[in-house]
C-alpha cells in the first residue's frame, strides 16, 4: 500500500489540531507538526512516531508562533519545498478574545488577525502553489460556525476562510488539490480555558475526534464545507432564514 504522503498541522499540540495529527498518523501519514510549546511539541512527536497501519513514521517538528512573520515565513518554506513534499496542509491554529471589541487591546486584535486570516493566507499560497504545480495534494482550514453568525472580529475572521475556502475549492479542484473547510461548533478543547471562559456541557458540545473524523470523511469525500454534528447543521441552515440582527441575540453560539 502506498503511503499518503506527509501531512502537516499546525496548532497540533492540544485539541483539535492534536487530534488531526493523531487520526492522519493512523492513516500512514509522515507529519510534521507546528506549534508555539517546543517540549509539548516533542512529547506529541514522540506519542506519535511509532503508530499507525506501518509501524515507525517521520515526525518532524516546528516550533512557531504564526503570529510572528519571520517564524511563519520558516513554516511557508516547509510547506513549499519540493524535495521534501507536503501532500496535506491543516490549518488549524487559533484562539478568541474574550473580551468585546473595544475592550480589547488593538494589538491583541491585530495578532488575532494575524493567526486566523494572514498564517491561513499565507500558508494556503504556499500549500496551494506547490500542489498545484503537483498536480495533487490537499488543504483543510479550520474555520468556525461563528463565520455564519455576527459577533465580531472572530468571526469576520472565520467568514474570510469559508469564503476563500469556497473559492480556493472551485479554482484549484481541477489541478488536482481538495480544499476542504472545517466549521466546528463547540467542541471540547482547551480553546475557551485559554480565553478565560467555563466550558459548557450538553448536546452542543462535541468531542475531538468526533469532528476530526467528520471532516477526513468528508475531505474525502471532496466536500468544499464541512460541518459536523447534526445540530450545527440546523444551525448553520437557520442562519440563512433569520435576519442578522436576530442573531445577534445568540451572542454564545459558534465559537469552536
Amino acid at each position: 500500500m502506498s503511503s499518503p504522503g506527509t501531512a502537516l498541522v499546525t496548532g497540533a499540540t492540544a485539541g483539535i489540531g492534536l487530534e488531526f495529527a493523531r487520526q492522519l498518523a493512523g492513516r500512514g501519514h509522515d507529519l510534521v507538526l507546528v506549534a508555539r510549546d517546543s517540549a509539548r511539541l516533542e512529547q506529541v512527536a514522540e506519542e506519535l512516531r511509532g503508530t499507525g497501519p506501518s509501524g515507525q513514521r517521520n515526525v518532524e517538528v516546528l516550533s512557531a508562533d504564526l503570529g510572528d512573520r519571520d517564524q511563519l515565513a520558516a513554516v511557508e518554506a516547509r510547506v513549499a519545498d519540493r524535495d521534501k513534499p507536503v501532500d496535506l496542509v491543516v490549518n488549524n491554529a487559533g484562539f478568541g478574545l474574550k473580551s468585546r471589541f473595544l475592550d480589547n487591546d488593538v494589538e491583541d486584535e491585530q495578532r488575532l488577525l494575524d493567526v486566523l486570516v494572514v498564517a491561513v493566507m499565507r500558508l494556503s499560497h504556499a500549500a496551494l502553489h506547490a500542489q498545484a504545480e503537483r498536480g495533487r495534494g490537499g488543504v483543510i482550514n479550520v474555520s468556525s460556525v461563528a463565520a455564519f453568525l455576527p459577533r465580531g472580529t472572530y468571526a469576520a475572521a472565520k467568514a474570510w476562510v469559508n469564503q476563500f475556502g469556497r473559492w480556493a475549492a472551485a479554482e484549484y479542484r481541477p489541478r488536482g488539490v481538495t480544499v476542504t473547510t472545517l466549521c466546528p461548533g463547540f467542541t471540547k478543547t482547551e480553546f475557551h480555558q485559554r480565553m478565560g471562559v467555563r466550558r459548557g456541557t450538553g448536546f452542543l458540545w462535541m468531542e475531538p475526534d468526533f469532528v476530526v473524523g467528520r471532516a477526513l470523511a468528508d475531505f474525502d469525500r471532496g466536500r468544499v464545507i464541512s460541518v459536523p454534528g447534526a445540530q450545527y447543521r440546523a444551525i448553520v441552515g437557520a442562519t440563512r432564514l433569520i435576519p442578522s440582527r436576530a442573531l445577534q441575540t445568540y451572542q454564545s453560539i459558534g465559537r469552536r
